[in-house]
């Protein structure tokens, strides 16, 4: 049963907006992706600046119930995304979400560690995708923050435990180059991450936080992976 602070939060307006179907961000899974308003990173890259700068949701995390409820048996899951979701506490939510039958994926920034191992230790998360922003020398340039060292800690954690979790770095070149990436590879063949190692292009919008357009495509020929499963997305 929930109890009125969990009721309380469910009434909050913190949800910007619901992607009703979605085959291609919980790999395997038709899903919906449900987005958070606000971000503690002001990434260089990110076009949903609409999305990080809002502070109040159309939606409440109720709505996200009234329509799963519509989409038991259509739906395999619910992706949490943003923004960053865990700047929110989505215990009373993802309760809900897994009384409906759904999986629940989280996409982040792995900055709150403490929500995150509340949410696994109550079986509340079935996937994760880890946004792995840049090399230690170039985070805060990029994000805006000095959270290098807590995301370290997070994907640690994860390692440790055996999650079932992604790692993923969005890749402009006016950013990121070729040895920024193999220094990050290099980070993660430390940390004896094994799971697949996603690189994906910068997708140039109407505006992002950064004002960049797109540059040059990575060269691959330059990428040591060290062993580490490396797919490149578009």
């Amino acid at each position: 049963m929930n109890t009125i602070k969990e009721l309380n939060f469910l009434n909050q307006k913190i949800v910007y907006d619901i992607t009703r179907f979605t085959t291609t961000d919980y790999v395997g899974q038709i899903s919906c992706i449900v987005w958070f308003v606000s971000c503690n990173f002001r990434c260089l890259y990110c076009y949903n600046d609409d999305i990080v700068y809002t502070k109040e949701g159309r939606y409440n995390q109720n709505d996200v119930l009234v329509f799963l409820k519509t989409r038991i048996g259509l739906l395999d899951s619910v992706v949490l995304s943003g923004g960053e979701a865990t700047l929110h506490n989505l215990i009373p939510l993802c309760k809900e979400i897994k009384k409906l039958g759904f999986k629940i994926k989280l996409d982040t920034n792995a900055t709150n560690l403490k929500q995150i191992k509340e949410l696994i230790d109550l079986d509340l998360l079935d996937y994760m995708a880890i946004d792995f922003k840049a090399s230690k020398s170039k985070y805060k340039e990029i994000t805006g923050t000095c959270l290098y060292d807590t995301t370290i800690k997070t994907i640690q954690y994860l390692i440790s435990i055996n999650f079932n979790f992604e790692l993923r770095t969005t890749v402009n070149t006016s950013l990121l180059n070729e040895n920024d990436i193999n220094e990050m590879i290099k980070t993660l063949k430390v940390l004896n991450y094994k799971n697949t190692y996603y690189l994906q292009n910068f997708l140039e919008t109407s505006s992002n936080i950064g004002n960049i357009s797109a540059s040059r495509n990575i060269d691959k020929t330059k990428i040591n992976n060290q062993g580490l499963i490396i797919e490149y997305r578009n």
